[in-house]
C-alpha cells in the first residue's frame, strides 16, 4: 500500500427531513447565493423546503446550471456572485449543479476567466459552499472533484477544488420523483466510479478491495429492486449513500487508480451530448477487454468475488465477468455500444487525436494514449 493522507471534512446530514437543518448549517451573516439547475426542484418540493429552512436568511438565486455544466453559464454566475459580494454558496440539485458551484466558488476568488481554473486543474482559493443533493451519482457532495464543459470548443475537463463541501444534505425522499433513466445513469456512474479505483492490480490493499467489492455487490443487489420500486425509502437510502461512498476518497487510500473509462466518456459527452452515466456503460466493457492483460489478476478476482465465477479457463472467466458487467448496464435500460448512438469511426479518430494532442496518458500504468483509446473505442462499436 502506498503512503497517503486522508482528510475529508464534509459533514453529511443524512435522512428524512434533514433539509430543515440548513438554518443551522449556514450562518445568517453570510452573503448567500443558492445555485440551481433547470427547475425540477420546484416540482419535487425541494425548493419549498429550502426556502422554508432559510426563511430568516437573506440570499439571491442563480438558475440554469446545465447537466454537464458549461463555463459559459458559470461565468455569468461568477459575475453575479462578485457583484453581490457572495461569500457562501449553496448548491441545490444533482452532481452537475454541485460541480458548477465548485467552479463558481473558485471563480469568485479569481481575477481571470474561470476556464483558466479548469485548464490549470487546480481550483486555488475558494469561498465555502454546501449542497442539498437531489440525484445520487457523482459523489460530488463529498469530494473536491468537478467536471466542466466548454460549449464553444466541445471540450470537457476535470479540475480539483481547493475545498470540500462544508456540508451536504442527503434526504432519500427527494429521489422518489426521479425519472427511471436518471436513476439508471446514477446507478451506472456509482458502479463505474468503484471499478475505476478497484480494477488495477491485485495485492495493494485487502481492505480497499473488500470495501469496493461491497459497494459493487450492493449496487448489483439494489438495481433490480429499485427498478421495481424506486419509491422505497430504504432502497434509495442505500443507493444514495453508496454513491457518496463510491467517490469520497475512502476506497482509494494507498492504491493505484485507472479513470480511462471516464476520460473517454467525457469526450463522448463533449462531442455528442451522451449522458455521462450512459457513456460509461458504453466504454467500460471495451476498456476491460482492451486492457485485460494488465488487469488480468484483478479481473479474475472481480469475476470470483463479485459474480461468483470460479470455473473454466482464466480467459473464459474474464470474458464472463465482462459480459455480466455489460449485461448489468443493459438491465438498467442503457446502451452499451457506441454504434447504438450512431457513433462511428469519425468520432473514434477524433477522440484518439484529441488524446494525442493533449499529450496525456491515462490508466494505472499511464499507458492509455490516443492510440490505445482508439483500440478501446473499436471494442465499443
Amino acid at each position: 500500500m502506498n503512503n497517503f493522507i486522508y482528510h475529508n471534512p464534509t459533514r453529511l446530514a443524512f435522512g428524512k427531513g434533514q433539509i430543515s437543518t440548513l438554518s443551522e448549517l449556514i450562518s445568517g451573516e453570510n452573503n448567500l447565493m443558492i445555485t440551481f439547475g433547470g427547475g425540477s426542484v420546484k416540482t419535487n418540493g425541494v425548493y419549498d423546503q429550502v426556502r422554508n429552512a432559510l426563511s430568516n436568511h437573506d440570499y439571491i438565486e442563480f438558475w440554469g446550471i446545465e447537466p454537464n455544466p458549461t463555463v459559459e453559464t458559470l461565468r455569468k454566475a461568477v459575475n453575479t456572485a462578485k457583484e453581490n459580494s457572495i461569500d457562501f454558496l449553496l448548491a441545490v440539485g444533482g452532481g452537475s449543479v454541485l460541480d458548477g458551484t465548485k467552479l463558481i466558488a473558485a471563480g469568485i476568488c479569481y481575477d481571470g476567466d474561470p476556464w483558466e481554473i479548469v485548464l490549470n486543474r487546480n481550483g486555488g482559493r475558494s469561498v465555502p459552499y454546501g449542497s442539498v443533493l437531489t440525484l445520487p451519482a457523482t459523489g460530488s457532495e463529498m469530494n473536491r472533484n468537478s467536471v466542466i464543459s466548454r460549449a464553444e470548443t466541445n471540450e470537457k475537463f476535470a479540475f480539483i477544488s481547493s475545498r470540500y463541501p462544508d456540508f451536504s444534505i442527503l434526504d432519500p425522499m427527494v429521489t422518489f420523483s426521479l425519472p427511471p433513466y436518471q436513476i439508471a445513469c446514477g446507478l451506472t456512474d456509482t458502479y463505474v466510479h468503484v471499478v475505476e479505483q478497484y480494477m488495477t492490480s491485485t495485492g495493494q490493499s485487502r481492505i480497499m478491495d473488500r470495501w469496493a467489492e461491497g459497494i459493487m455487490l450492493t449496487m448489483l443487489e439494489l438495481a433490480p429492486l429499485i427498478r421495481e420500486n424506486h419509491r422505497d425509502y430504504d432502497l434509495m437510502a442505500d443507493f444514495m449513500l453508496s454513491a457518496t461512498l463510491a467517490l469520497n476518497d475512502m476506497i482509494r487510500m494507498g492504491i493505484s487508480e485507472d479513470w480511462t473509462t471516464h476520460m473517454i466518456g467525457h469526450e463522448l459527452t463533449a462531442l455528442h451530448g451522451i449522458t455521462h452515466g450512459e457513456s460509461l456503460a458504453m466504454v467500460l466493457p471495451g476498456t476491460l477487454r482492451t486492457l485485460k492483460e494488465q488487469k488480468r489478476g484483478k479481473l479474475l478476482q472481480y469475476a470470483e468475488r463479485v459474480f461468483g465465477i470460479t470455473e473454466g479457463y482464466e480467459e473464459e472467466r474474464i470474458e464472463q465477468a465482462i459480459e455480466k458487467t455489460e449485461n448489468f448496464f443493459r438491465s438498467l435500460g442503457l446502451s452499451t455500444r457506441i454504434s447504438e448512438a450512431e457513433i462511428g469511426i469519425e468520432t473514434i479518430e477524433s477522440i484518439a487525436d484529441r488524446f494525442n494532442k493533449k499529450g496525456v496518458t491515462y490508466g494505472e500504468n499511464k499507458n492509455v494514449t490516443g492510440d490505445v483509446a482508439r483500440r478501446i473505442l473499436m471494442e465499443c462499436l
